[in-house]
């Protein structure tokens, strides 16, 4: 059985690929372009891939002998799972396993741009420091702040976890009320306009999907505080990039901490790049090497499941049909 791997991932994930199946392995850095990807998997019986990589119609008519796609990712708003299920293709994704992880990541964006991290390793770094300042390069207190968590799923919890460490007022939105979260860390579900307003900080915790495009926008940073931080560690287009890049320049709010963006990698000729009150970060959120191999091992073994046709340790649902 010939299977697909679109990147070079953890020996331990392909050591199981490889004992399990024939392996061919895309090792390039760059993704793999996609008329390669068509090429090469008409015949594979199954696919392990990036969320780089798009997966829809095309590339299931081309890989007619696919039992299973896998996704070493949580999210899949780059798989047409809706076409998967029609050619009778499961999808597998990786969740649990990156979720303290990537929350750990986004409450350093909080705290580096709340402290203005990066701005002060700039300062330094170009040998403006010259005498300590009692005015120099304040920020604000994360302590006892308001966080507002925009959906209160397994990240956003562990989110609000580290936020009750520091004693911060919690508030979430979400479709359904999280009993867990408000009785463990006092957390309030509000309505997205109350969090805005009430907020000093606003992590974005939703998955990419036609709702959820574009979420927040400018109207929505107009209802911030003007001192409030966004942190974005959960897809790029749930934030309108070009609204955000205008409300931080004219100082509609204070700053914004991301790890994903509209178009990756980040262009270098993107606007928000000639700002200062902000944190970027190439999209590591579960960038650490234990939690990788995690990711990587899951997909191998969602992977290994599809092709000798038993249930995937983690499977995308279908969508409901109307």
């Amino acid at each position: 059985m010939r299977v697909l791997v679109t990147r070079d991932i953890p020996e331990e994930a392909l050591k199981i690929v490889a004992e399990n199946a024939e392996m061919e392995l895309w090792r390039e850095a760059r993704p793999i372009p996609r008329e390669v990807l068509i090429e090469q998997v008409a015949d594979k019986v199954g696919l392990l891939c990036m969320l780089t990589d798009r997966i829809d119609d095309a590339v299931l008519e081309a890989g007619k002998h696919l039992r299973v796609v896998s996704q070493m990712a949580v999210g899949y708003d780059n798989i047409d799972v809706a076409a998967c299920t029609k050619h009778g293709v499961p999808v597998g994704n990786t969740p649990g396993v990156l979720t303290e992880t990537t929350a750990d990541t986004a409450f350093a964006l909080i705290l580096a741009t709340a402290r203005r991290m990066h701005e002060s390793e700039q300062f330094l770094r170009a040998g403006e420091w010259k005498m300590w300042d009692p005015m120099l390069l304040l920020g604000q207190d994360v302590h006892h702040a308001t966080i507002g968590i925009v959906g209160m799923g397994r990240i956003g919890y562990e989110v609000a976890r580290r936020a009750y460490g520091f004693q911060m007022r919690i508030l979430y939105t979400g479709n359904r009320p999280n009993e867990e979260a408000e009785r463990n860390f006092e957390a309030q579900r509000v309505d997205l306009p109350t969090l805005l307003r009430e907020s000093d900080f606003v992590s974005v915790h939703t998955p990419l999907n036609a709702q959820t495009h574009h979420l927040l926008g400018a109207e929505h940073f107009a209802q911030m505080k003007r001192t409030a931080i966004l942190i974005n560690t959960a897809r790029g287009a749930v934030v309108d990039q070009k609204a955000l890049y205008t409300a931080l320049k004219e100082g509609v709010i204070g700053g914004a901490g991301l790890d994903v963006f509209e178009r990756e990698p980040l262009p270098m000729d993107d606007p928000l790049l000639t700002l200062s009150n902000l944190v970027l970060v190439p999209h590591i959120g579960s960038a650490s090497i234990k939690t990788r191999t995690q990711m990587a091992v899951l997909a191998a073994k969602n992977l290994v499941a599809g092709i000798q046709g038993k249930p995937l340790l983690h499977e995308v649902p279908a969508p409901i049909q109307p």
